[in-house]
């Protein structure tokens, strides 16, 4: 357990800080002892000063006799004062002060010096600071005070620094311990859900602590992610199955009648009659093969490098306008209500099968009614900073409870069931809108069936006029046979 708390990122990171906390404080600790070993010394020079000045006036009025005689009484009293009266030849006259390093009284001015209060006290020197001045007839004077008190501040701040850092490196190890220890575990419970998952358990999830932290933040979108992968799933299970169910008849009928061709055969026409239907039965699995294909792509979203500012009104318009032969033969009506300059970013094709496919629908399931009225309606308009695109119809329609379920692939209601189809259109009509930012609902008619589309709206670009001032025409259009829907 030891070996990997030290090779975790936290403790790493926890360790790195501690260092970082205790250079800086030790420079702190350094810092302030520093700046009271100076204000030290500046009150000693400034006493050392003020007595100089003082014993200096004394010597001008009475010369070196008072001097010596103040000295001495000054010298008997407490205190950390430091004074010495020697003649120049080096004999003490007066003073505290017993012995000083060889040639100390020899350089006037300031220095820091050992000294000795007594003869006993030689051998244990103490420290001072002190200045020399050369008296009238080659006399010297030493005064300074010792400095044993800053001496003893240096000491207790060595010993707050260090018993600090000792403390700081104590409790910086336990919080990195515990740190390491807290987010390892953590980390290990991700990695055994983890391998829980890769051993088939798909339904595992990472525990949340609910502190709001990275690791929560982590764990929540790849539960997310989970969720997600397990819809997939379960959606690639459904599909499976669905197609397993739903194509076996188109295979088992062209099966039959290969077999039957075969069997019962006897002329030319009989056989080729016998392929025709064949033919005819593997077109609809081709096509519902490429709906399949053409779902995938539009749920991993690898077609939005296609994706173009179109006007999404002159889509419209000729759609409807290549439905309408097909809508008179059906005995229905379509009629279109579209706003002009509907811009939209997209791709013509993608969104003209899926408009297709809405209105083969329409067509496919809407009834007749009352002499003037319109049975299918196709209406586009901006609303806000959406365009909606509405195909209407007066069909049996959806009921509320199945409006979300008819958008998956394969799923054909009963009633439907006697139409032609494989219940691909909505699927893929939903994915195109999802694909390119927008939402697909379905509403009442009351009667029938109304889906809307709702996609952003887009601010047109500038066109460049061809030379000749003719715009380049749309040659696309989508299959106009769309795949059925329930």
């Amino acid at each position: 357990m030891l070996p990997n708390l030290f090779r975790t990122t936290a403790f790493k990171l926890t360790a790195v800080y501690l260092v970082i906390f205790a250079l800086f404080a030790g420079f702190v600790l350094g810092y302030v002892a520093w700046n009271a070993r100076r204000l030290l010394d500046d009150q000693i020079r400034s006493t050392i000063d003020a007595e100089i000045q003082g014993l200096a006036e004394q010597q001008r009025q009475g010369g070196i006799r008072r001097l010596v005689n103040i000295i001495e009484r000054r010298s008997r009293g407490p205190g950390a004062s430091l004074y010495l009266v020697t003649t120049p030849v080096g004999d003490r006259l007066a003073g505290n002060v017993e012995a000083v390093p060889p040639g100390a009284l020899d350089r006037p001015g300031e220095s820091e010096i050992e000294y000795a209060r007594s003869a006993d006290a030689v051998d244990t020197p103490s420290r001072a600071i002190v200045r020399v001045f050369v008296l009238p007839a080659g006399f010297r004077l030493l005064v300074g005070r010792d400095v044993e008190e800053r001496e003893r501040l240096g000491v207790v701040i060595r010993r707050a620094a260090g018993w600090s850092l000792l403390l700081v490196f104590v409790l910086g190890c336990f919080a990195s311990w515990f740190v390491a220890r807290r987010v390892l575990k953590r980390v290990d419970g991700m990695t055994d859900t983890a391998q829980s998952i890769m051993a088939g358990d798909l339904k595992g999830r990472l525990s949340i602590s609910g502190t709001g932290d990275e690791l929560d933040r982590l764990a929540l979108n790849l539960n997310a992610m989970l969720d997600r992968i397990g819809e997939l799933m379960a959606g690639m299970q459904q599909v499976s199955d669905n197609i397993a169910h739903d194509l076996k008849t188109p295979l088992t009928r062209l099966r039959n009648r290969a077999e039957e061709a075969l069997r019962t055969a006897k002329s030319p026409d009989a056989l080729r009659a016998a392929l025709d239907g064949s033919i005819d039965e593997a077109d609809n699995l081709i096509r519902v093969f490429n709906a399949l294909l053409m779902i995938a792509r539009l749920e991993t979203g690898r077609i939005q490098d296609s994706m173009d500012a179109l006007d999404l009104s002159e889509i419209v318009s000729g759609m409807a306008e290549l439905y309408e032969p097909l809508a008179e033969e059906a005995g229905l009506s379509l009629v279109t209500e579209v706003a002009p300059e509907l811009h939209v970013s997209g791709n013509r094709e993608l969104l003209g099968q899926a408009l297709a496919n809405l209105i083969d629908n329409a067509l496919k399931y809407g009834q007749p009614v009352e002499a003037g009225a319109a049975t299918v309606v196709v209406s586009a308009a901006p609303v806000g900073s959406e365009i909606e695109l509405v195909v209407a119809d007066h069909g049996p329609g959806v009921p509320e409870a199945d409006r979300g379920r008819v958008l998956e692939r394969f799923v054909r209601l009963d009633q439907s069931r006697s139409k032609p189809g494989f219940g691909l259109g909505l699927s893929l009509a939903a994915g195109v809108v999802r694909l390119h930012g927008g939402q697909l609902r379905l509403e009442d008619n009351a009667p029938g069936l109304r889906v809307v589309i709702s996609l952003p709206q887009v601010q047109p670009k500038p066109v460049d006029m061809p030379e000749g001032g003719a715009l380049p025409a749309s040659t696309a259009q989508p299959n106009p046979a769309g795949l059925q829907s329930a």
